[in-house]
């Protein structure tokens, strides 16, 4: 209900809807002279004149007041005689009254979840900083930790999982194993409640296939390719995937800057002369490599045109479900290619080690490494900016080759080393091409 209480021209006038109360100061120096004028006449009428006057309550008298001031001005507000189905907009028309009069009255024909956009808009500092309330930017030390841990995480499963392949060169089990793990740990962090379950629907779950499967190639073509070349190799071949990304988005319509075209050039060259100088080269490996990057390409690509309508999904949850799925993919076919040599394969692992214990550890140090590190890098993008983000992965991939080359002994080239160089900074300058790219978009959209 509406109501507006009005007495004497230096009252407060004081619009009511549900429990939220908001007072206009109605004193003679801001409403109209004549409009207070018509005010008095009419309550002289009411008050002077027998036939107009008659005992009734306050609430009534009150109604009459306010029904009188509508019809005379119009503004449908307070109590009317009219049905309440014939008052329409009355919160456009209160505006435009406050308009007139220059009240903040506080009506809004906008929707709640608008009025904070619509207040950004207007005071765009005030936005700036109601966003960095909602979500302040992280320090030096929260930047520092969270590239620690995901770094840390992506060595130590790279050395685990080269490790349990020189002994056990199975990567489809390997993968499989992975891919088991890390389900494991989602049903464990959605059991206990640790991370909100997302609703499971079947076109969530059809959405979804597509995406799983080039993640089940690119990560099976991975693991081929780490039993087969040393791990730095693998990795300087990986840092090609910006290529396949270009080249298979513009295929498909997107269009990308001069400079994104021009960043790929040392990324090709640089990956070319890794590849010559590369003391354990190897075509399976080099292939291997390459097909994984096709994959996580066409996974991120079909991502994005399948799962349009599931944006409240968030990117923990979404890489979860696609590792169960994965795996389901996955180990059917491991199963069909390697699975009659798997036991002669495991007793030989463990005349190597030495210990069963040492090969369940390395094992299963690799499997939950796996999905650690996944899990640390979508967590950093919901932390860090995409610019800061791709510029953190370029330095992962040092770190790693480094890492590994010093932990296995690999002999590295001068040649290779240049290469392998290269090829990482082409890829810094694709993460600062494309990052300005969106940033240009985002402002031509708002």
């Amino acid at each position: 209900m509406l109501i507006l209480n009005l007495s004497c021209p230096s009252s407060t006038v004081t619009f009511s809807q549900s429990r939220h109360q908001h007072p206009i100061n109605a004193s003679s120096s801001l409403l109209n002279p004549n409009l207070l004028n018509r005010i008095r006449i009419q309550r002289t009428l009411h008050t002077s004149s027998p036939l107009l006057h008659k005992p009734t309550s306050p609430k009534l008298e009150a109604s009459t007041k306010v029904s009188s001031f509508s019809r005379i001005y119009g503004h449908p507000i307070g109590i009317s005689s009219k049905p309440i189905s014939q008052v329409q907009d009355w919160g456009s028309k209160i505006s435009q009254l406050n308009k007139t009069c220059g009240f903040p009255s506080g009506f809004s024909s906008k929707p709640r979840s608008q009025i904070p956009k619509a207040a950004s808009e207007a005071n765009p500092e005030r936005g700036e900083s109601e966003a960095a309330v909602s979500k302040p930017k992280a320090t030096t030390a929260q930047l520092a930790l969270i590239f620690g841990l995901w770094y840390f995480q992506n060595i130590v499963f790279n050395i685990y999982n080269k490790k349990i392949l020189n002994i056990f060169p199975f990567p489809w089990l390997l993968a499989s194993f992975q891919l088991f793990a890390g389900s494991v740990w989602m049903l464990v962090l959605w059991s206990l409640k640790l991370q909100p379950c997302p609703k499971i629907s079947k076109p969530f779950i059809v959405a979804l296939l597509g995406p799983a499967l080039f993640h089940t190639i690119g990560h099976i073509s991975a693991c081929v390719s780490f039993s087969k070349v040393a791990v730095s190799f693998t990795h300087v071949i990986k840092s090609s995937e910006p290529v396949f990304s270009v080249v298979f988005s513009s295929f498909l319509g997107d269009s990308y800057p001069l400079q994104v075209w021009l960043s790929i050039v040392p990324i090709v060259l640089g990956c070319s002369l890794a590849a010559i100088t590369e003391v354990s080269f190897n075509f399976q490996g080099l292939w291997g490599a390459l097909i994984s990057n096709v994959g996580f390409v066409l996974r991120n690509i079909y991502s994005k045109r399948s799962l349009q309508n599931f944006k409240e999904v968030d990117g923990l949850n979404l890489y979860g479900w696609i590792t169960i799925l994965s795996l389901l993919y996955l180990f059917p076919v491991a199963i069909f290619v390697e699975g009659s040599q798997w036991v002669q394969g495991y007793h030989r692992a463990i005349a190597t080690v030495g210990k069963p214990s040492t090969f369940y550890l390395w094992v299963l140090l690799s499997g939950v490494f796996y999905h650690l590190y996944n899990q640390s890098s979508y967590q950093a993008l919901d932390e860090i900016s995409p610019l800061t983000f791709s510029v953190g992965n370029t330095m992962k991939r040092v770190v790693v080759i480094v890492s590994t080359v010093l932990v296995f002994r690999n002999p590295v080239r001068p040649l290779n080393a240049l290469g392998s160089a290269l090829a990482i900074f082409g890829t810094f300058l694709y993460s600062q091409a494309t990052a300005s790219k969106k940033q240009k978009g985002g402002e031509k959209k708002n």
